[in-house]
């Protein structure tokens, strides 16, 4: 019997059952087709996501080997967010992270003095050091060397950082050698990093640019032209005094225009020009230093971040 005549022949009943089978056949049909559909649109090897969760931690995993968390510890304390900050260009200089100390932004050196001592002849005893309001000469977003001013040293004091600092050297060249651009970031008024001119202009290699002056050379020589601007980024971390005696040497670890340049290299003592350095008790914190030595060297885009260790606040 085709279905017109069980339609017509059919009791009522049968004719009802009959419909919903068909309609429960079509939707089924239906269904498979818009999954297949769904399928075939679907990239080739693509799996099904769904959103899963995972725990935030553990309390009965091992103990890590010198510390007191264990593996994946519940209880750790989760460090501090920190907004990162943009990279500079030629013409612009970068935003710091959030977490930033700004030393110099652009607009004026209240954060600087300069420190000077009056010049007294051979074999007389030096004058002492006074600090008068910074005189270096600002503009357009940058500060210049004014010779003869006195170095430029931070108000506020500090021991392991993370210092990120901008420098332009002169196109106009007054000199060669360590008379080319010569400057220096002096870390606690102690450990240099060397500021010069380095583009094609020999000098003795620990005292190039990105030298720990006096000590040693950089890995590399990633000086930009002159008139280009440059970047140090520097993670310092001070040395360690106990009983009058150095329990850890000072550290550089330096990027120049974003190469690596000292690689948690250990300073052998304070800055010395042909001789040895020395280390010499001292506070745990102390200024920065930029050094004037008589050439128009510019600064611009001066931060720090003073660091701690794992786990502390």
């Amino acid at each position: 019997m085709v279905i017109s005549d069980f339609i017509r022949f059919g009791s009522r009943r049968q004719v009802l059952r009959l419909m919903s089978a068909g309609c429960l056949l079509g939707a089924t049909v239906a269904g498979v087709g818009m999954q297949a559909q769904a399928q075939e649109q679907r990239e080739p090897g693509a799996v099904e996501r769904r959103y899963r969760t995972a725990p935030l931690g553990y309390d009965k995993t091992p103990v890590l080997p010198g510390q007191q968390w264990k593996v994946h510890d519940i209880a750790r304390p989760r460090p501090e967010v920190v907004e990162p900050g943009t990279f500079s260009t030629s013409d612009q200089p970068g935003r710091p992270p959030s977490d930033a100390i700004v030393l110099f932004d652009g607009s004026d050196l209240s954060a600087w003095v300069n420190e000077r001592r009056e010049r007294r002849r051979r074999g007389e005893p030096p004058a002492p050091v006074q600090e008068v309001p910074a005189e270096w000469t600002v503009q357009n977003g940058y500060f210049e060397i004014k010779a003869g001013t006195g170095s430029l040293v931070t108000k506020e004091k500090f021991g392991d950082i993370q210092l990120h600092i901008e420098f332009m050297t002169p196109t106009e060249f007054e000199g060669d050698s360590q008379w080319r651009a010569n400057s220096g970031v002096i870390l606690m008024k102690r450990y240099e990093f060397q500021v010069l001119d380095s583009y094609n202009n020999p000098t003795y290699a620990d005292g190039q640019a990105a030298s720990i002056y006096g000590q040693w050379p950089p890995l590399v020589n990633a000086s930009r032209k002159p008139g280009e601007w440059q970047t140090y980024d520097i993670v310092f971390e001070a040395p360690r005094f106990e009983g009058g005696k150095l329990l850890k040497p000072a550290y550089f670890t330096a990027f120049h225009n974003g190469v690596l340049v000292h690689n948690r290299k250990e300073a052998i003592g304070r800055m010395a020009h042909q001789v040895v350095g020395t280390y010499e008790p001292h506070e745990a914190e102390d200024s920065l230093l930029l050094q004037d030595h008589a050439v128009k060297v510019r600064y611009r885009n001066i931060w720090v971040r003073k660091l701690k260790g794992y786990d502390e606040r």
